[in-house]
């Protein structure tokens, strides 16, 4: 099942996807919801992130060759770093080339969406049942800032850094899925999630030990090899197996005067 958030005639809904209609939810798509009759053309909607998330947890370096090829060692546990809420944006939406950054990179990424809050996680907890769905992301990078400044906040944490969408696939098996990137049509990543150093349940749990999940956070589980930079007017297109397309383009920062 694919869930939609989106605007519909000046109303922000939920929709679950049949053929190219959206049947608006009624309730949270958290707990307990029933699906409307009437039926919305998907063409007729403007696509919003599927979640307005608590926080949006990501992990660097959990694909060997992504560590690699940035010069890095491959850690022993995962690497956790945050974006802010407020740097979430959906489909279609424009990625803002901050002033201060010379260099904006591209990294796509499979988004884990949680389901319910979770704390201190035992080790062999139900992982299915914290987790509604996956979506695409795309885990924007100031690189130059991120090397001058070492640590990542302010290279992760420019407004419109995390496109998120198009929707939340329920029913995906993350454990082999493929991952592509395109840059202006062009491939430029290309990986599959059964190549992560950390797999998605170990994920859930070790990060469920360090700080709550609330319904609607993201953890964004890291990015494959051949990540590079993105310019003024070009396109990106995150694609992951069995969700769809996530689809952005790069505009420069409008100076207020």
């Amino acid at each position: 099942m694919k869930i939609f958030r989106f605007r519909y005639r000046r109303r922000v809904l939920y929709g679950i996807l049949k053929e190219e209609f959206l049947f608006p939810v009624k309730g949270s798509i958290f707990r307990n919801y029933k699906i409307e009759d009437s039926a919305i053309p998907i063409s007729d909607v403007n696509l919003l992130p599927p979640v307005v998330p608590t926080k949006i947890i990501c992990l660097g370096r959990n694909y060997q060759e992504h560590a690699e090829e940035l010069g890095n060692p491959v850690p022993a546990e995962p690497l956790l770093f945050l974006k802010p809420p407020s740097a979430i944006i959906g489909p279609q939406q424009a990625i803002i080339y901050p002033g201060m950054s010379q260099r904006i990179d591209y990294e796509g990424e499979l988004a884990v969406i949680i389901k319910k809050k979770a704390k201190y996680l035992a080790e062999n907890f139900p992982w299915q049942d914290y987790v509604i769905g996956y979506s695409c992301f795309n885990d924007v990078t100031a690189r130059d800032l991120q090397l001058k400044d070492v640590q990542f906040t302010r290279a992760k944490s420019f407004d419109t850094f995390a496109p998120i969408g198009p929707c939340i696939d329920t029913d995906l098996d993350p454990e082999a899925i493929q991952l592509k990137t395109f840059l202006n049509g062009k491939l430029v990543q290309s990986g599959n999630t059964r190549n992560m150093i950390f797999k998605i349940p170990f994920i859930v749990q070790y990060v469920s030990r360090i700080m709550t999940l609330e319904a609607g956070d993201v953890i964004a589980t890291g990015t494959p090899a051949g990540v590079g930079p993105m310019n003024p007017g070009d396109r990106v297109d995150v694609q992951i197996e069995g969700i769809g397309t996530l689809s952005n383009f790069v505009k420069k920062i409008e100076t207020r005067r």
